[in-house]
């Protein structure tokens, strides 16, 4: 059955309070045209695009668009859609259009494919399909910025029937203040997603609500994680011409999703939001705090149970309702459905959990990438798996990874992650040949896993040669652990000669890519002299905390401390050791409690400030550690994190 829908008149009644919110906060009219094709009558049907187009419109809905969706649209009712968006536009200060469905370029021209299209020949083309080129044109028009999103080119369907049509999208756009993003790079295929969604909107969907994420930013993190789901075989690609900055979230960022989660289980004291956690981040910052509140024979536990005056308890609601949003897990949609039945966001959070997935949803590439997904690939929706632990699920493992691969043949990403399992499961020849397998097929951790393999002679003749020849082949296809291991070998001088100049480029091309670790070497190797100028550190830092590094708090702190390569600012410094104390695994509090004599008087005393002003803190304002200090600091990182006192 086709659906036809204009949400405007949705957007302008039910959801009318959004809009006006995040209007107030940027002064921004926001209007996105998104279109979903699954549902084709003569072309080859797509399981995901209406999922997508509607997940997408539900996201956009709760950020302040007034939102035109069209689903299995026809050419009429594309064009139809494309009108009223583009007289709706004319006083817009944001425009955004999404398209998901079948797409394909002819001699440099991209064509969108309505569901009703009949295309026998090459000159059914102009007649039967919507010139992007068209939409852009009217886009153009428009004041303010301009964004298109393109999830298609999943396959060609003419592939067989004209030659003409040529493999995946070509590059456009050169008008100033547009973003055009490709769920791929340009002349390449896209994949339609093993679950709900593609790879490509999902990941959009996973960053999209993230608090003071510039959109460029927003696009490294979307492409770190499609690039680590697909084993490298989807990049995606943007071209900007942006004149100004754009989040879709304004507020300002104050705490990861993962402490966030932390600091909701913390506060809620609930052992089902506390086993979300250790499930959700094997090895994260709280994953002790965590089990010790789990099983309190083990230690004292986690001190979390006090009275909560009413403000407290809505803050605590708005919070759950900000992690609802932005980890997109469904128990804890569920957790704010059934803890807030009549709260401020009940109805949003019944539109959003429609759109997730329940328990086991997802087929076997869900489940083999729950099992047995690498740390070092892990994304905003898929949790790395300790070798450990999936030695513990071995054989669950390898059943769901090789369901994987024949129900999805065409990504080797799954080979791999079988030849991960099996070699858990003690069977290292065989995991090597899958590894070369998918290794042959451009699967870029089966590359660098099989070069770690042959570095350490593990089940194949040790070969520092053969090791690097595979590091350079993946840091080449844009593997940033490729890049990082290349450039280790390069600052050696292992197996290869000494270029310093080569490892650090190799660096800042991992970090471009998100690579936490290697955002956090390139800070390290500023602030020692060692690349580029000593004042880049701190920026490095900063970077990396954003890319999810936690170290780089304390690292940040002293240089803001010290004030050596950078202005001392002692509220900084005191604002970046708390947001540590917050998401670090302890670190920030042991610097501030073992070995306070290290820093400034000024940066403990502004440290005890802010705990004061939080409520936590009630001795004397003297920069000295104490007792009531490192209580003060333990109330804090367990659920009493207040971005709201961190100024400067």
């Amino acid at each position: 059955m086709r659906a036809f829908l204009i949400r405007l008149c949705v957007a302008l009644t039910v959801a009318v309070l959004l809009p006006a919110q995040v209007m107030a906060q940027t002064g921004e009219r926001r209007i996105a045209m998104i279109i979903g094709n699954s549902d084709y009558e003569l072309v080859t049907p797509l399981d995901n695009p209406g999922n997508d187009a509607t997940d997408i419109s539900v996201a956009l809905e709760g950020l302040g668009f007034e939102v035109f969706l069209g689903l299995n649209l026809t050419a009429q009712e594309m064009a139809g859609l494309t009108n009223s968006f583009a007289k709706a536009i004319e006083t817009a200060d944001v425009s955004l259009f999404y398209y998901a469905g079948h797409g394909f370029q002819v001699g440099g021209q991209n064509y969108l494919v309505p569901t009703d299209a009949q295309i026998q020949k090459a000159s059914d083309i102009a007649d039967q399909t919507i010139k992007l080129n068209d939409i852009l044109t009217r886009m153009e028009a428009a004041p303010g910025s301009k964004f298109i999103f393109l999830d298609a080119c999943r396959n060609n369907p003419f592939e067989e029937t004209l030659s003409e049509v040529e493999e995946g999208l070509a590059q456009i756009g050169n008008a100033a203040d547009f973003m055009i993003s490709f769920a791929t790079q340009p002349d390449n295929v896209a994949y339609d997603g093993t679950g709900r969604n593609s790879f490509f909107t999902e990941a959009l969907l996973n960053h999209i609500y993230t608090p003071g994420l510039d959109i460029s930013d927003l696009m490294i993190s979307v492409r770190k994680d499609v690039l680590a789901a697909t084993g490298g075989r989807q990049i995606p690609w943007e071209n900007s011409s942006l004149t100004r900055q754009f989040r879709f979230d304004p507020r300002p960022d104050t705490m990861s999703a993962e402490t966030l989660l932390w600091q909701v289980a913390a506060n809620a004291a609930d052992p089902q939001l506390m086993e979300l956690y250790a499930e959700r981040y094997p090895q994260g910052a709280h994953v002790q705090d965590v089990l010790a509140f789990l099983d309190p024979s083990v230690s004292d536990g986690v001190a979390m149970s006090r009275d909560y005056t009413p403000q407290e308890r809505d803050a605590q609601e708005e919070r759950l309702w900000q992690l609802a949003r932005r980890s997109r897990l469904r128990p804890v949609v569920q957790f704010y459905i059934d803890n807030y039945p009549e709260g401020e966001h009940a109805a949003d959070a019944r539109r959003l959990i429609a759109t997730l997935p329940a328990e086991g949803e997802g087929g076997a590439g869900r489940l083999c990438e729950r099992l047995a997904t690498h740390p070092r690939d892990a994304t905003a929706s898929t949790a790395g798996v300790p070798f450990a632990t999936l030695q513990e699920n071995v054989f669950s493992a390898i059943q769901a990874c090789q369901a994987a691969i024949a129900a999805n043949p065409k990504l080797p990403h799954y080979t791999a992650l079988l030849a991960r399992a099996t070699i858990a499961a003690g069977d290292t020849e065989e995991a090597i040949r899958l590894y070369r397998e998918a290794a042959t097929r451009g699967d870029l951790r089966a590359m660098i896993s099989l070069g770690l393999l042959t570095e350490a002679g593990r089940g194949v003749p040790a070969s520092t040669t053969e090791a690097l020849r595979l590091y350079e082949k993946a840091a080449e296809l844009g593997s940033p652990d490729g890049k990082i291991n290349l450039a280790v070998a390069l600052f050696e001088g292992q197996g290869i000669e000494k270029d310093a100049a080569r490892a650090v480029q190799l660096l800042k091309e991992a970090a471009d890519l998100g690579s936490a670790i290697a955002t956090y070497n390139l800070g390290v190797l500023a602030r020692d002299g060692a690349a580029g100028k000593t004042s880049d550190a701190l920026g490095y830092f900063k970077r990396a905390i954003k890319a999810g590094e936690p170290r780089a708090y304390v690292a940040s702190a002293i240089l803001l401390d010290e004030g050596r390569i950078t202005d001392r600012n002692p509220d900084a410094a005191a604002n970046m050791l708390l947001r540590g104390a917050a998401e670090d695994a302890g670190q920030s509090i042991r610097q501030l409690t073992k070995t306070t004599s290290d820093w400034s008087r000024d940066t403990i005393i502004a440290v005890q400030e802010r705990l004061k002003a939080a409520g936590y803190y009630t001795s004397a304002i003297d920069g000295r550690s104490g007792p009531n200090f490192v209580a003060a600091l333990e109330t804090w990182r367990n659920g009493g994190f207040a971005p709201d006192v961190l100024v400067e």
